[in-house]
């Protein structure tokens, strides 16, 4: 064994890290933060179809709700951390004096977001869904891309927003 070795050896071991790109790489896309936003709505919807089954085992509908809530709260948390990353990262002083809207976006997003990990009403996933379109707009913009909004192909089929591309 080398001296390098037994002094590696002797480092305490390092914890996983996790980021997106402090580089900077210069990646951003708001497109993960609607998907996770549409998927908070089509959670919900499934947790309330499930639970007004009847006549089914209590055990299978009580997995199936379980598992579908925490998933709801994990695509809530997803959109948190996408757009906190974009706008903490991507959106800098010139970008906000175009669009000083931007901060107060985004706390409603994470306001929202977080009423969606705590009860299951359909109106406030339908509000972070629209919340994170207004921001993909204008995410968009600032690249000097056109956007549409059309329903996303799945359920719940809500419109989404797109870059012309």
């Amino acid at each position: 064994m080398t001296l390098l070795d037994r002094l590696i050896g002797r480092l305490p071991a390092i914890e996983d890290a996790h980021a997106h790109c402090d580089i900077p790489c210069g990646i951003y896309d708001p497109g993960p933060a609607l998907i996770a936003a549409v998927s908070v709505v089509r959670m919900m919807d499934i947790i309330h179809e499930v639970a007004a089954k009847t006549g089914v085992d209590e055990a299978s509908r009580l997995n199936t709700l379980v598992r579908n809530i925490a998933a709801k709260e994990s695509e809530a948390e997803k959109v948190k951390a996408e757009i906190r990353i974009i706008w903490g990262d991507y959106f800098k002083a010139p970008l906000v004096e175009k669009h000083p809207e931007i901060h107060d976006l985004t706390q409603k997003i994470m306001q929202a977001a977080s009423a969606c990990r705590q009860d299951v009403h359909r109106a406030d996933g339908e509000k972070l869904v629209d919340l994170v379109n207004r921001f993909a707009e204008i995410f968009w913009t600032t690249k000097g891309i056109e956007t549409m909004r059309r329903p996303c192909p799945y359920p719940p089929k809500l419109d989404v927003v797109y870059p012309v591309l």
